[in-house]
């Protein structure tokens, strides 16, 4: 049978910097007894959790006005606005979701920026493509610069996440005519998968996230 031991640890009095000390209390520790007799603390068990913190990046990347942005908003807060000011030249901010850290950084998604998606795509856990499925128009140049970076050597079997957002919009795609579209199928060389979004209403973001978590790598 498992016995538990309370161990009272006296108080351990600091001097402070500029004078008078300070008292603090020494953490209560349960030791447990098992049966092969071997002893583990409290304590023990929470530097153990560490090992199992998770972290990640990314990087987000699509043409302007695609709602990179607004995603990493939605994701961090959760909160949408429709006045947002567009990236000039990258954004980085860090979100916690449980146990897992992620590191996102936002790319400028105008002309003069593109040339540096590949830089800040290298070595990364996931790349995020977000496409606006209700902009017609500029597809055909989403697509061509979405396989124009994934030829790069440097980023060979990085997972890709494609995100058609605008969802709420009138005539936006539909997820089979927007990997139709953005020539999804050819890709083959890498993990491959995509999400219809909307950041405005938040529709499906909690499969984004899960997919961004299942994603991280362990953090040693």
């Amino acid at each position: 049978m498992t016995m538990a031991t309370i161990i009272e640890a006296p108080l351990v009095t600091m001097k402070g910097r500029i004078d008078g000390s300070i008292s603090i209390p020494m953490m209560r520790q349960q030791r447990w007894t098992g049966r092969g007799g071997g002893e583990t603390t409290t304590m023990d068990s929470q530097r153990r959790s560490l090992f199992f913190k998770q972290e990640m990046e990314l990087s987000l990347i699509g043409l302007q006005n695609a709602g990179k942005t607004s995603l990493v908003n939605v994701v961090a807060t959760g909160g949408y606005s429709e006045d947002m000011i567009p990236t000039v030249g990258f954004n980085m901010k860090k979100v916690t979701k449980g146990n897992v850290t992620i590191k996102l950084w936002d790319l400028g998604g105008q002309p003069r920026f593109r040339s540096m998606w590949e830089r800040y795509c290298r070595a990364v856990s996931a790349i995020v493509y977000v496409v606006d499925a209700a902009d017609h128009d500029n597809l055909s140049i989403s697509r061509s610069e979405l396989h124009d970076l994934l030829s790069k050597p440097s980023l060979s079997g990085i997972p890709l996440l494609v995100l058609g957002n605008k969802i709420d919009k009138p005539g936006a795609l539909s997820k089979e005519a927007l990997t139709e579209q953005m020539g999804l199928q050819s890709i083959t060389d890498r993990e491959v998968c995509c999400y219809m979004i909307s950041c405005k209403n938040s529709t499906n973001i909690d499969s984004v996230i899960d997919w961004l978590i299942k994603h991280s790598k362990s953090k040693s």
